[in-house]
């Protein structure tokens, strides 16, 4: 439930700090936003307008304080196609649909369904994104001279050793001003900010979408806002999870995806392409002391000023630094334990693990990883789950009536072990199944019992069920067949 109090809590709780880490992250953003924008294909200004609508709307309206938003290379991908093909206007009304359907989809309160991924596929997902972010900055190590890799050493150097004296002000903005103090100071021929791209100097401007309101338009746009929604939840939902543990703090999942769907479809009205949130940068902000919702404000709010005001002095910001910031977060992102955990965790959650890592960066797309992470902690948790299950039975004295005692959990995964318990041709009476002791989940689980039970009264045997619980009672009434009008028949023609 909403309480007004503790949202402005989330405003005022650290602003100092708050502040100081936007200011870290805003510079961190700017690369980034312009990079993002080179690989969708559009122009920096693109990417940079949206990096500041998302971060600014997200501290609004999002559920995670002190999580950072904006244009990302998850979703920057995802729209290459559409812009070679349709154009950049064709991008901008698929970011306010891919904004509508993630608003849509806080509603229905999807964001509940984190709570089916595993905590190996976390910890993949975590160990992927910092393999990439590590391996995004090597364009910025290649082929370059001695003088860019001593600047990105000093850079780490004051990263890690400046905190020993003071953490009143955040290391990584100190690395900044200190290489584009000496840059500046010596006339240091190294590659810069400005490098990247021409920054915007004006401000963003309200603009619709110039497009034919069509169904042919919608048919174009749908399936790419589509990916875009799911990625941007996904991504944005497994980083909320991550800063959730970071800080140690709940938020609320819903309300991210809402708060992710207002910025990105207002920002598809400025100008801006689609985006959610960065575990990168989250990270920047978390070590740099941001906590609250001022941070992601400040980010955003900076990161205009910085563009269309100081847009001169941040380009001469040297890459170096923004490099050594960024391997800081990789190392800072890996999940190092997960390494020693390999041989101590069951070798089915290593696996998750490792797949999960393997095709997130094979194919640099987090959905592909964590889908078959899933799938896998599916499989082996069904196939854990029916080890747990067993059919034992007793006859009775007179060897005219045999019960069988079911236990466990009777599922697709283990509907085969009950079909391989019984003996069908053994010349009984009565037969009793005592399922007491199980549970009954699904449509292969009361196939196998219609099985069962028409198999042994086809055999002669009359067959009694006994212990139902009440859950198991429901599925099977719907759903059961051996005791309605041509069972038998059933049985034959299957």
């Amino acid at each position: 439930m909403f309480s007004l109090s503790a949202y402005r809590q989330q405003w005022l709780i650290n602003p100092r700090g708050d502040i100081l880490a936007g200011l870290v992250v805003a510079l961190a953003l700017i690369p980034e936003a312009i990079a993002f924008s080179i690989i969708a294909g559009v122009d920096p200004k693109v990417g940079l307008y949206a990096s500041f609508s998302i971060a600014v709307i997200v501290a609004i309206a999002g559920g995670r304080p002190g999580m950072i938003s904006a244009a990302t290379a998850a979703t920057a991908v995802l729209m290459v196609t559409l812009v070679k093909d349709h154009g950049l206007q064709y991008l901008l009304a698929a970011t306010v649909l891919a904004g509508l359907i993630q608003i849509g989809a806080g509603m229905l309160r999807l964001g509940h369904l984190m709570q089916f991924v595993s905590r190996s596929v976390i910890t993949g997902f975590v160990n992927a994104l910092a393999i990439l972010i590590f391996m995004a900055q090597l364009p910025e190590l290649v082929d370059v001279g001695w003088l860019t890799y001593a600047m990105v050493a000093a850079g780490l150097g004051i990263i890690y050793l400046f905190p020993l004296l003071t953490t009143a002000v955040p290391a990584p903005l100190v690395t900044i001003i200190v290489l584009t103090a000496v840059t500046m100071y010596f006339g240091l021929d190294v590659r810069t900010v400005g490098d990247m791209g021409a920054l915007p100097d004006t401000l963003p401007v309200f603009l619709v979408p110039d497009i034919p309101m069509t169904l042919e338009t919608l048919q174009i746009i749908l399936p790419y806002s589509i990916g875009v929604a799911a990625v941007g939840l996904l991504e944005s939902l497994m980083t909320q999870t991550i800063v959730d543990d970071l800080t140690d703090t709940p938020s609320d999942r819903n309300q991210e995806c809402i708060g992710q769907g207002i910025a990105n479809t207002c920002t598809g009205f400025i100008g801006g392409m689609a985006g959610c949130a960065m575990i990168g940068q989250s990270i920047i902000n978390v070590k740099s002391g941001g906590r609250g919702r001022l941070s992601s404000f400040t980010a955003g709010a900076m990161l205009l000023f910085l563009i269309v005001v100081l847009g001169d002095v941040v380009g001469r910001i040297p890459m170096p630094a923004l490099v050594a910031i960024m391997i800081m977060v990789s190392i800072g992102t890996f999940s190092w334990s997960s390494i020693r955990h390999l041989r101590e965790h069951p070798r089915s959650s290593s696996i998750v693990m490792l797949s999960t890592v393997f095709f997130v960066v094979y194919t640099h797309n987090l959905a592909i990883g964590v889908l078959v992470g899933v799938l896998l902690s599916g499989i082996f948790f069904a196939a854990k789950i029916a080890q747990l299950f067993r059919v034992t039975s007793h006859i009775s004295p007179d060897g005219r009536e045999r019960t069988y005692v079911v236990e466990g959990q009777l599922f697709f995964a283990s509907s085969e072990a009950f079909m391989k318990a019984f003996d069908f041709k053994e010349a009984l009476e009565r037969v009793t199944l005592d399922v007491s002791r199980a549970h009954i989940w699904d449509v292969s689980s009361v196939a196998a019992l219609d099985m069962a039970v028409l198999k042994f009264r086809r055999e002669g045997a009359s067959v009694k069920i006994v212990g139902m619980n009440a859950a198991s009672e429901t599925i099977v009434d719907k759903l059961a067949i051996h005791d309605k009008p041509g069972a038998m028949d059933a049985l034959t023609d299957h």
